[in-house]
């Protein structure tokens, strides 16, 4: 396979170095610096993203298109989003915890 190929499963996209998870259509969802809303913005993802999820850790529940939820996903150091907003397929862990 080479680097570019990508192989499509419902809303996740697998590429040979992470799977791809699409966020909720029409949402423009808040990164935050911790798994809370408590925590900073540090950027807002655009319409029709899709991120990685390196790892999730347990934090504030926080309803949305996807369910309620206390999971939590880290997309980049220091980057958190709430699963509610993300289409994993799972209503549970699709990475590992976080340290």
């Amino acid at each position: 396979m080479g680097t570019d190929e990508k192989k499509t499963t419902d809303d996740a996209v697998t590429t040979l170095s992470a799977t791809r998870y699409a966020v909720a259509p029409g949402y423009r969802v808040n990164v935050r610096s911790g798994p809370s809303t408590q925590y900073p913005i540090v950027r807002s993802l655009p319409l029709g993203a899709t991120v990685a999820i390196s790892c999730q850790k347990y934090g504030e529940w926080i309803s949305g298109p996807y369910g309620t939820t206390r999971i939590w996903d880290n997309i980049a150091p220091g980057e958190y989003i709430s699963d509610a907003y993300v289409r994993t397929g799972s209503d549970g862990f699709v990475a590992p915890r976080c340290a």
